[in-house]
């Protein structure tokens, strides 16, 4: 899929990806598409948790994570995450996923150590953003002040949210309490959007865009 890619193949120009980062299976998920199908060498990667009363993230990612034997280029044809080094990188990685919950260690961190060893030429930093009223709004407000050229976000699934969908553009989220918030981005944000499903290990993605819903990507 196309996320937002700007200027013409011969001199790619850099983008602003965010990836919503949180201590769960569906924000690793969303954080290995980022890297395997959709971040470029010449990419911003800013990985972006929205503090909220969260519980026990340890082993969240330990048992999923895991990269790709090689970083392959997407259906849009994305070029690779790099040449000589991408085994090397990748087992450092998947070596340093498996980490992941051993310890007090923070999880930004270390999801933004997996980030430099997967893809060592990318700009990978941080943000900790507080949420002020619903999470939805606080990342589209964060996501406009930084110019985000794509938000990527991982997404859970469900019957209701598959067959009723979200709210549409403009819709109040004030005394909400049944949106889903990757749906609602999708739908809201000014950018493109990415919502990510992982299908098991080695099942592939299912992505939700605003023009493209339950797209399949061969992992």
């Amino acid at each position: 899929m196309e996320e937002g890619r700007r200027g013409s193949s011969s001199t790619p120009q850099s983008r602003k990806i965010m990836v919503i980062a949180d201590p769960t299976r569906e924000s690793a998920a969303a954080l290995q598409y980022a890297l395997s199908h959709a971040v470029l060498e010449q990419d911003e990667l800013i990985l972006v948790h929205v503090e909220n009363s969260g519980g026990s993230w340890k082993n969240a990612f330990s048992s999923f994570l895991r990269l790709p034997s090689s970083i392959s280029s997407s259906s849009s044809g994305s070029s690779p995450a790099s040449n000589g080094t991408t085994t090397a990188s990748n087992a450092a990685a998947t070596a340093l996923a498996s980490e992941l919950g051993q310890g007090d260690g923070n999880f930004l961190e270390q999801m933004k150590r997996i980030c430099e060893i997967a893809q060592p030429k990318v700009r990978v930093h941080t943000e900790c953003i507080a949420m002020e009223g619903v999470k939805a709004t606080a990342i589209l407000l964060h996501g406009d002040k930084l110019g985000v050229d794509v938000i990527i976000i991982g997404q859970r699934r469900t019957i209701s949210s598959s067959l009723l969908g979200t709210r549409r553009p403009g819709g109040s989220l004030r005394g909400s309490k049944g949106v889903d918030t990757a749906e609602y981005l999708i739908e809201n944000s000014k950018c493109t959007c990415v919502g990510v499903t992982k299908k098991g290990q080695n099942g592939g993605y299912v992505l939700n865009t605003k023009t493209h819903k339950n797209f399949w990507l061969l992992a």
